[in-house]
């Protein structure tokens, strides 16, 4: 039976999640994770970085990191374009100096390296 003199327990009001910003932040460890990739592959890290942004834009957040490694991976990109243009360049100057004043064919140099001339 129960003792009339104790009220009965009154149950606790549930819990409510606090309003604000999201527990969570979509994008941003993959925004975070971008970075370095950008740098070593640069497209895998720019496709990594559009990603992270798309999730973030998605939910309203700003995402910092995946433009960084957006930024990032097309200077890298860039960057690489140029050294693989000046290094054919070079390359291309260096077979003309050694072939200049010889016929077509193929020599052999003092250290011997064989070279086919145009």
């Amino acid at each position: 039976m129960t003792d009339p003199t104790i009220p009965p327990a009154q149950p606790t009001p549930p819990a409510y999640a606090a309003t604000g910003t999201p527990a969570t932040f979509p994008g941003k460890t993959l925004g975070i994770v971008a970075i370095p990739v950008a740098i070593f592959f640069s497209v895998v890290g720019i496709i990594l970085g559009f990603v992270a942004r798309s999730q973030s834009k998605g939910a309203g957040i700003k995402n910092t990191p995946a433009t960084i490694a957006i930024i990032v991976g097309f200077i890298v990109l860039v960057l690489t374009i140029i050294g693989l243009v000046v290094g054919i360049v070079l390359a291309a100057a260096l077979l003309s100096s050694t072939c200049a004043g010889l016929e077509p064919g193929v020599y052999t140099t003092d250290t011997g390296v064989t070279v086919a001339c145009p």
